[in-house]
């Protein structure tokens, strides 16, 4: 499997270089060259295969011989150790819950399985010591501390909005050590997220690290993201003919995958993108034209993106044909007043208790429903609610127990830097030489 550019087709690499570099030298996203659908039998009977089996078959193809097969079984092993309930909600609603990981997000998977191919690569003889930069609007960067601490050989900055996280997430980022450096920004995700790019192919730093990213920019965070919609078909009812998906979407990381999901053969309906008021696809599908928007501050932070980087993957599977887009993806967006509502009703009426990026799935699920009468919607609740417990307590009125992942780390001292802009940036990884 070869993965190209998308500013330049011609510039073309194996997976081993497409997750090093993280990002092309043209400052393009990597995509892989072909998608081969999957035998249908294979679909046909998900729900008599284990999860590895179904995660070699699906992930194979994106690998290619990069490594070996049983090495490759012994990362999804570790990437996927921890489970992918389905629950139903109602009659034509269930929620996949992917917050059963260490750091309780649905971005665990795409951490670990990170971390476990790059120190593959390394034991494997690559030499040079790597770099890992991340910016984050919470979850990502809490998954990535987690799955590299202590990982050999490798050295990881986490780059995160200043205040504009939820207290747990931030511990979750900045109480590690070792090989994880935590680093405030006086700005936003897209800031962050910024700077991580500009350095990816800054030749005066690259010349001195050996940089890649574990953001969902990297091919190796979307990849096992796709098995998300295979547990979950695996898990549907018999008698359940047409579903959907709706996901709640920031840098669209997993909205593509669940695209590439469809690709590989499973018979999704339709696919939702959920959002907060950081809607530029939303007003793409309205206006027809793109425009990226300055992203501000909600309840779901973890969507508090205003110019998705993964939306280029999404046109690019789509040939960049809105209308052929349209056949296959919704857009709906959602206020923090809609939100908190939404919290409050689950609970009284389901018992069930979600955060506010689950809440919007929920959301976006509602209206599709009542947009298309007899089909099924499932929504993605991507974190546990505790992660945003001081955000929405006063919306909680029922007893609950504080998950072991999370009350480990409520004591523990916050060790991070604060920086204003690039400038700083390089000032300190500088200090690191």
């Amino acid at each position: 499997m070869d993965y190209f550019s998308l500013n330049n087709k011609n510039h073309k690499v194996n997976f081993k270089e497409a997750l090093f570099n993280g990002l092309a030298p043209d400052r393009g996203l990597y995509f892989p060259q072909e998608i081969k659908s999957l035998k249908k039998s294979f679909i046909s009977n998900l729900n008599d295969i284990n999860k590895i089996e179904i995660s070699m078959e699906v992930i194979s193809q994106f690998i290619g011989n990069q490594i070996d097969k049983e090495s490759l079984k012994k990362i999804i092993e570790h990437s996927i150790d921890f489970e992918f309930p389905l629950k139903k909600i109602d009659e034509n609603i269930s929620v996949l819950e992917l917050f059963h990981g260490p750091s309780m997000a649905f971005k665990d998977i795409g951490a670990r399985f990170t971390s476990r191919c790059l120190s593959h690569f390394i034991r494997k003889g690559y030499n040079k010591k790597v770099t890992v930069l991340v910016a984050t609007s919470g979850d990502t960067g809490a998954a990535v501390a987690s799955g590299f601490h202590k990982v050999e050989g490798i050295d990881v900055f986490i780059l995160y909005p200043k205040n504009k996280i939820s207290n747990i997430q931030e511990k979750q980022i900045s109480t590690f050590s070792d090989n994880i450096f935590p680093i405030e920004v006086e700005g936003t995700f897209d800031d962050c997220q910024k700077i991580v790019k500009d350095a990816l192919i800054d030749k005066e730093l690259t010349s001195n690290f050996n940089f890649t990213t574990a953001n969902s920019i990297n091919i190796s965070r979307w990849i096992p993201q796709t098995l998300y919609y295979f547990f979950a078909y695996s898990q549907l009812p018999s008698d359940i003919e047409k579903y959907s998906f709706s996901i709640p979407s920031g840098n669209y990381g997993n909205l593509f995958s669940a695209v590439v999901s469809k690709k590989l053969g499973l018979p999704i309906e339709n696919i939702i993108s959920s959002n907060n008021i950081n809607n530029p696809v939303e007003r793409y599908f309205k206006s027809g034209v793109y425009t990226p928007i300055h992203s501000k501050e909600t309840l779901s932070n973890a969507m508090d993106v205003g110019d998705p980087s993964n939306f280029n993957r999404v046109n690019e599977i789509f040939d960049f044909d809105l209308v052929k887009m349209k056949d296959t993806l919704h857009a709906f967006s959602f206020t923090d007043h809609q939100t908190m509502d939404t919290i409050k009703y689950l609970l009284k009426n389901f018992n069930y208790l979600c955060d506010p990026h689950g809440a919007i799935g929920y959301l976006g699920a509602k209206k599709y429903i009542n947009n298309n009468l007899g089909s099924h919607c499932i929504f993605l609740e991507t974190a546990h609610f505790y992660k945003f417990y001081d955000e929405i307590k006063n919306l909680i009125d029922v007893e609950f127990n504080i998950p072991s992942q999370l009350k480990s780390i409520l004591d523990k001292e916050k060790k991070s830097v604060t920086i204003k802009d690039y400038y700083n940036f390089k000032e300190y990884i500088n200090s690191y030489l």
